[in-house]
């Protein structure tokens, strides 16, 4: 339980500090033979920070629940 705790806790400062994924693709615009366009791509995916917030409160508790013995009361 204190690895899962762990891994929220980094998930969500990540996610907080970059705000998304983003990621470069090629597409092949015209192949007309030995002549080809290429042209990158850029798309991401937005990560509300609400999310990495979450992600950062549950791995919280999960740390301080497993000090205290797997107990939340």
């Amino acid at each position: 339980m204190r690895i899962v705790g762990i891994l929220l806790i980094v998930l969500g400062l990540l996610g907080l500090a970059y705000g998304g994924i983003n990621w470069t693709h090629k597409d092949k615009v015209v192949d007309l033979g030995p002549v080809e366009v290429t042209r990158n791509k850029s798309e991401s995916v937005p990560l509300p920070p609400l999310a990495g917030g979450a992600c950062l409160l549950a791995g919280t508790v999960l740390l301080i629940a497993s000090a205290r013995g797997g107990k939340l009361a």
